[in-house]
């Protein structure tokens, strides 16, 4: 990708992007300060396409403000009032209850902190929901409540999070960080929680497997510098935790506090700018949402441009910002978000909290497994008439089932439940022996399994299948399997889990903590078959034209030709990204087969054969 710069300070930031080094405060600040806005676009948008291609995901959201009585009062919000005010109001539970429907995939709560609800209240919205709404998952509670929470109640935070957890927390929003600048918040927010409280809540939800978000309030008095720092604190807890899934920066909303005049909002380039350092910057951060709540429609397209690659979601009921005068729309409507994503010429993806595809709203959308065992494929791959989805193998399996993907790597398990949907074209994910990058990690070896408890990512749809066949044909055990959520988890609890793709690459480099041994399922398998194994296969929908169908294959031909003679320049930034070094990710990708031939073909024969009996989603 070429960019004709307009600033000189920018090239050299350009650079470091390309070979994957990470940024510093100083550059942070030349990419604010630059005048060349167009640049730094493009930029973001490429780190913005390496992580999650032309996709742009939504949520069909319900946001529940169960009440706006809080004990504080910090300058900026215009949403809080006090006990017995005239604009006063609390919820109950059942009139929570009466604003939800089952089609909404999340429920995000959050509220003011009255001095008189017991914690019992608070456990009892989010369990009510989960128990009538199972298939919604619940968002709940910024860092700020959980310190409450954990102050009122006598209770630790650590007690406060697995109590939520029991009842049905899944994730928790990044409001309340604002801006980690002491100086901001002794005179904006003072009786309000710092950085420090802030990262102790959102730490020990990552320990216990809750993922969270994060966020950061601009545009009222904070400097550059104060952002970048923001940024920077908040990348090197990712690097701690991994728990972080989304950034989303708030454009401040002047309201009436007396801050700023009520009718002087963020700048269009200032919001768009905001977004795209926070791509650059926070490089660890799988994605980077804007909160079309406070950028309006028309900012917001134009910043799935600028690195951002979600845009919330329906939120109905929204208040704390349109109380302080936000000028979006109190709610918007799924066909319009679908439309404002297809208009910027990117792929509407219906998520959930955890960013699982639930749906695709487009055509010829070509899946991409987002590990580095597929970059062969991309790297040099002409789109064309296409647009390219990154999705873990689960999820392409059930995508492509409803229709919605065109073609891609799909798991093998996938290729055999929906043979005759998909037409096998010569191409493939297969190993030699060991693969690297689908390990289980254990505390007991295969023989004393039986009856062990072994979690599962989310991820996987072949890997699976594989372990049962090796557990229950090779060694004669059988174990209990467990799925697990996308993101950061708690391993604590199983007895082995079944890590693939990038996680079990790193995992398998730097060890898991609390499990002493590694099985490599590919080994395993060729061990006791002396064959490869085949884990994903290309393939297209059958029904497709010829015409797309010959496309695919000259497509992936020539990036996979490509590739082969320069495994460690397509893989660097990858491998970078993952803790890898160059000679790592040459090793790995030179212990893979692409192409799908005669031997291929017959692990997959004798995989069906073990299979035949019982293939499973």
């Amino acid at each position: 990708m070429n960019i004709n710069f307009h600033d000189n300070r920018l090239p050299p930031i350009w650079e470091k992007i390309r070979r994957g080094e990470r940024l510093s405060l100083g550059d942070g600040l030349a990419l604010f300060e630059s005048p060349d806005l167009l640049s730094v676009g493009k930029m973001a948008n490429f780190v913005q396409q390496e992580k999650s291609g032309d996709a742009v995901y939504f949520v069909v959201n319900q946001k529940i403000e169960h009440t706006n009585v809080c004990v504080l009062s910090c300058k900026f919000c215009d949403f809080a009032t006090k006990k017995g005010a005239p604009d006063a109001y609390e919820m109950s539970t059942e009139e929570i209850l009466s604003k939800l429907s089952p089609e909404i995939a999340e429920v995000h709560i959050t509220g003011g902190m009255p001095p008189d609800w017991p914690w019992e209240r608070y456990v009892d919205i989010v369990r009510s929901i989960h128990e009538k709404f199972p298939s919604a998952d619940v968002k709940a509670y910024t860092a700020v409540e959980i310190d409450f929470f954990h102050k009122k109640f006598k209770l630790s935070i650590e007690d406060v999070l697995k109590e939520l957890k029991a009842a049905g927390l899944r994730t928790m929003p990044g409001g309340g960080a604002e801006v980690f600048s002491e100086r901001v918040r002794k005179l904006l927010f003072n009786q309000k929680i710092g950085a420090k409280a802030w990262f102790e809540v959102h730490k020990t939800a990552h320990r216990l497997g809750i993922p969270t978000n994060a966020t950061m309030l601009y545009g009222h008095i904070e400097t550059l510098e104060e952002r970048l720092i923001h940024m920077i604190k908040l990348r090197e807890a990712q690097d701690e935790t991994g728990g972080f899934l989304s950034f989303i920066p708030l454009a401040f909303q002047p309201g009436d506090t007396g801050i700023k005049p009520r009718d002087q909002f963020t700048s269009a380039i200032d919001d768009l700018k905001t977004i795209a350092v926070s791509r650059l910057m926070l490089d660890n951060f799988p994605h980077i949402k804007a909160y079309w709540v406070m950028l309006t429609e028309e900012v917001t397209s134009v910043a799935l441009h600028f690195g951002a690659d979600d845009m919330d979601g329906t939120v109905g009921q929204e208040r704390i910002a349109h109380d302080a005068g936000a000028v979006s729309p109190m709610k918007l409507a799924k066909d319009r978000i679908i439309k404002i994503i297809t208009d910027a010429g990117k792929i509407p993806v219906e998520r959930d909290v955890y960013y699982n595809a639930l749906g695709v709203h487009a055509d010829r959308v070509i899946g991409k497994i987002p590990f580095l065992n597929s970059v062969p494929f991309y790297h040099a791959f002409e789109k064309n008439q296409f647009k390219i989805l990154p999705i873990v193998p689960r999820r392409m399996g059930l995508l492509v089932e409803k229709g919605e993907i065109i073609a891609g790597p799909f798991s093998l398990m996938d290729f055999l439940r929906l043979e005759d949907r998909l037409e096998l074209i010569n191409w493939c994910i297969a190993t030699r022996d060991q693969v690297k990058s689908v390990m289980l990690f254990s505390n007991h070896g295969w023989g004393d399994l039986e009856g062990k408890r072994i979690g599962i990512t989310d991820d996987t749809a072949t890997s699976i299948r594989l372990l049962q066949v090796l557990l229950e044909k090779k060694y004669r055990v059988k174990a209990t399997f467990e799925r697990l959520h996308a993101g950061v988890n708690d391993y604590s609890g199983y007895d082995a889990v079944l890590l693939i793709g990038d996680e079990a690459l790193r995992c398998n480099k730097f060890g898991l903590e609390g499990y002493e041994l590694i099985f490599d399922l590919a080994k395993e398998w060729y061990d006791w078959k002396k064959l490869p194994f085949v884990f994903a296969v290309w393939a297209v929908q059958r029904s497709l034209p010829q015409d797309v169908k010959d496309e695919v294959c000259r497509s992936v031909e020539h990036s996979v030709t490509s590739a082969e003679t320069k495994f460690r320049e397509i893989g660097r930034l990858h491998g970078r990204r993952i803790g890898l070094s160059e000679q790592d990710v040459e090793e790995y990708l030179e212990g893979l087969n692409f192409r799908l031939g005669e031997r291929e073909r017959e692990a997959i024969r004798e995989f069906r054969k073990m299979t035949r009996e019982e293939i499973v989603a």
